[in-house]
């Protein structure tokens, strides 16, 4: 549901954000875009674990959480008209949601705090990419993006260490799914590293990890009985760039689709079948990156997720009548 809503609040914010005159690139085409975009992520990656490595954790938090209320306040003044209680050139409830999403994540950082934040806040990164990166520079980032996430999980590891920083910040970088009534972000124990884990419970395939802990008041076991079911656990977190960057590509394909390409009517939208087919994939890649998941160990999403969208969308492209070329925005280049 929080793949799906980050999805539809991007298509929905695709036309607001364009006529606002949001888009952050002079030409979304240029694929050189997203090697910009790349390497400003692996700056801000290297930020990140440097600042955890110096226990300067509440510079990330504050960071994060001004976002948020950034993004929030973006997301607002782009759909309520200034008309409406004006207040220095926008509306005052764009400004009371930013202020509540602020407040939100340091009074209360709930998980469903978090979800809803979370969730407004990939909706609106989504869509500003999505105008932003034409289809061809979207589908570089894609790419670009799933190989290394899968080296930073699987080779250096370093985005497992990213992770276990993140989660003692409570904030709005990593979705929170209970699985359970009772369960509280709040009152649960940080999870473990998540190479001790594996070091600690080596061989065996339910043992507790970042991408599917079993948080308890007590603390999060690093060894499980063989019996365990694969949902015995309090909740499943995921990384939010894990529903932003597919989204990018939903975003792009609705954004920059060729006049011939079919729509579908989809939450009062008119969506082009390029973008549903990269939605569709989008949920594929999820389905079987759950799986992984549930095994008990932690996963790169990017990968599963990424090749989900790219496959959907070129698939649902050449099925529209596009051709190869059409279809990767190279037609014409």
């Amino acid at each position: 549901m929080i793949f799906l809503l980050v999805q539809l609040g991007a298509l929905a914010l695709v036309g607001p954000f364009e006529q606002a005159g949001l888009q952050a690139t002079e030409d979304p085409q240029n694929a050189t875009n997203s090697v910009v975009y790349i390497g400003a992520l692996l700056v801000m990656t290297g930020f990140m674990l440097l600042a955890f490595k110096y226990d300067l954790d509440i510079v990330i938090r504050g960071l994060v959480v001004f976002v948020g209320g950034y993004i929030g306040f973006i997301v607002l003044a782009s759909i309520v008209p200034t008309t409406i209680v004006p207040v220095a050139g926008a509306s005052a409830l764009a400004w009371a949601a930013a202020g509540a999403i602020v407040l939100g994540l340091v009074v209360h950082p709930e998980w469903y705090v978090i979800d809803a934040a979370g969730t407004l806040m990939g909706a609106g990164a989504a869509g500003l990419f999505g105008i932003s990166f034409g289809v061809l520079p979207a589908l570089v980032l894609l790419a670009a993006l799933a190989v290394y996430d899968a080296i930073s999980v699987y080779g250096t590891e370093h985005m497992l260490t990213l992770a276990e920083g993140v989660m003692d910040l409570r904030v709005p970088v990593v979705l929170v799914v209970p699985l359970s009534l009772s369960y509280s972000f709040l009152d649960a124990d940080t999870p473990d590293s998540v190479t001790e884990a594996e070091s600690e419970s080596e061989g065996q395939e339910d043992s507790d990890r970042v991408d599917g802990d079993d948080y308890s008041e007590q603390g999060a076991d690093t060894e499980t009985d063989g019996d365990e079911e694969p949902l015995d656990r309090d909740a499943l977190f995921i990384g939010l760039g894990d529903a932003v960057i597919p989204t990018v590509l939903v975003a792009s394909a609705a954004a920059f689709a060729p006049a011939s390409v079919p729509t579908v009517a989809a939450g009062g939208l008119a969506v082009p079948m390029t973008a549903i087919g990269a939605m569709v994939g989008t949920f594929l890649g999820l389905a079987v990156l759950l799986r992984m998941v549930l095994r008990g160990r932690a996963h790169a999403g990017l990968p599963l997720l990424n090749g989900g969208a790219i496959a959907g969308y070129l698939l649902a492209a050449l099925a529209s009548g596009l051709s190869v070329a059409e279809a990767v925005g190279l037609a014409g280049v």
